[in-house]
């Protein structure tokens, strides 16, 4: 009794895990891939990065300070001769061995807006390094989905061929009996025979590009899943004209909102350009202990030193002049590929639309045709087992059954599909 109580309590146990792997959502996956993914690791820590490059930035405008120390041997060195008591004495006035250890400070007073711009340009890549994960986040939500609805596409593909095989079963059934009886050949039978292991040819392929689909989920999202659901409902309303849609690509699209960064980071660029060659003007401060003061020259002696350094660059090549010129066509530059980025989702915002509006009117078309096949399959079923009809007849009314409802999941993954790439075009946050 207790062996068959712990056999139902692992079946109960399996079937819940089961049942709670069949509940994964598309949100889910989604998420669950942008914890995943190494790339997203990658992204993270470019974020980290850039942050460090703005307070490395911010440290050129900061004090600095530093302790050195210093030996030098000098030989020869100055004298004086000076006459003393009918004599003359040399007076050394440095010491051969000079020793110093001293403590120097130096703060940037007056640079002319070059930390400024150096921290203003650190900021625009960090900005860039947030934005380029958004924009790695909507291609991986793009392919997590397409992975999703593949999947869903290939389940109900399945069942449709399940669905004709269990027909044909039942029609080689009838036939069998037929036959029995003298009213079928033995031809009818094997023909059924053949197509239903042709039918069972496709269902297997079919499931191995299942199969495949499921183990680029696990690639991408790092667990092995089980989908129940085979709803090709996008979750998101897309827009009716290209116009609009393009608005909203070019406000909510990450790859424009790169390429923005992109221009605000050449900019950035030109502002640092320009305070190349600025004069700065320097505070210096240092103390210490030293030798060399008279009268005893080599007695270590406390010092200190204050005062104020004005750099003023004359010329340098005209390296400044150049970079500025050179980054004044890098801003131009960006400026022209975001007119080509503009240009390139006009061109696939209109292709999505045409795409869901054409599949849209096709699915009420096979809709129809379902319906129609499915009553003519009733017909050709009802005249085969009245001996009216023919085999031959049966199995082409399946195989329109089974045409038009692929034909029909077919328009629907299109559609769904479509929708997707709209989504991902307009930078639409599903997940």
């Amino acid at each position: 009794m207790k062996k068959l109580f712990t056999i139902i309590f692992i079946l109960s146990v399996s079937s819940a895990l089961r049942a709670q792997e069949n509940t994964t959502d598309l949100k889910t996956l989604i998420n669950q891939s942008f914890v995943y993914f190494p790339e997203f690791k990658e992204l993270g820590q470019a974020l980290d990065v850039e942050q460090q490059r703005i307070e490395l930035a911010k440290a050129a405008g900061l004090p600095s300070v530093e302790a050195t120390g210093s030996y030098r041997y000098m030989n020869p060195v100055s004298e004086i001769n000076l006459p003393l008591a009918n004599q003359v004495v040399n007076f050394q006035i440095m010491p051969n061995n000079n020793y110093s250890t001293m403590v120097n400070a130096s703060y940037a007073l007056w640079d002319f807006g070059v930390v400024k711009a150096g921290v203003d340009r650190a900021k625009t890549g960090l900005q860039y390094a947030k934005d380029n994960l958004d924009y790695n986040r909507n291609q991986m939500a793009f392919q997590v989905s397409s992975i999703y609805y593949q999947i869903a596409y290939y389940k109900e593909a399945i069942a449709i061929q399940d669905s004709v095989i269990n027909f044909l079963d039942a029609n080689k059934k009838d036939t069998e009996v037929k036959f029995k009886n003298g009213d079928a050949l033995k031809y009818d039978v094997l023909s059924i025979q053949s197509n239903i292991d042709q039918e069972g040819n496709r269902k297997i392929d079919l499931q191995n590009s299942l199969d495949k689909q499921y183990a680029l989920m696990e690639y991408t999202t790092g667990s092995k899943v089980t989908l129940r659901s085979s709803d090709f409902v996008f979750p998101v309303e897309n827009h009716k004209n290209t116009d609009e849609a393009l608005e909203n690509a070019q406000n909510s699209n990450p790859e424009f909102k790169l390429i923005k960064d992109k221009i605000l980071q050449a900019e950035a660029d030109l502002k640092v350009s320009r305070t190349n060659g600025k004069p700065s003007l320097t505070l210096n401060a240092g103390t210490g202990y030293a030798n060399g003061y008279t009268p005893e020259i080599d007695q270590f002696r406390f010092n200190y030193s204050a005062g104020i350094t004005l750099n003023i660059p004359i010329y340098a090549g005209g390296r400044a002049r150049k970079q500025v010129r050179l980054s004044k066509s890098q801003v131009l530059q960006t400026r022209l590929s975001e007119e080509t980025l503009n240009n390139t989702y006009r061109k696939d915002i209109q292709q999505a639309l045409i795409d869901i509006n054409s599949n849209k009117s096709s699915l009420v078309n096979a809709a129809q045709q379902i319906q129609e096949a499915k009553e003519a399959q009733k017909l050709a079923q009802s005249r085969y087992r009245n001996g009216i009809g023919t085999n031959l007849e049966l199995t082409n009314a399946s195989t329109n059954v089974q045409r038009a409802e692929l034909t029909h999941l077919q328009y629907e993954y299109q559609l769904c599909i479509a929708q997707l790439a709209m989504a991902r075009l307009t930078g639409v946050q599903y997940w």
